[in-house]
């Protein structure tokens, strides 16, 4: 069990030197500009539902406020 333990506290910092975090993607203005367009197609079909769900909060806290006026009127 001991061995086991030196062999991983001898390896763990060796896999951490590994990896370098320099990293070149050569990605050009073409690729930026189709993740842009991408991220606009997004945004433009998120802004519709954000609106949906608020008027479906709206009507569902309508719909409740008007349950409990009922409800009060009645007694």
């Amino acid at each position: 069990m001991k061995a086991l333990a030196a062999l991983i506290a001898t390896l763990a910092p060796a896999t951490a030197f590994a990896a370098s975090t320099f990293h070149e993607d050569n990605s050009g203005i073409i690729v930026w500009l189709f993740l842009g367009f991408c991220a606009l197609i997004v945004v433009v079909q998120v802004i519709p539902a954000i609106i949906l769900m608020l008027g479906l909060a709206k009507g569902v806290s309508a719909k409740v406020s008007g349950h409990a006026a009922t409800a009060d009127n009645s007694h």
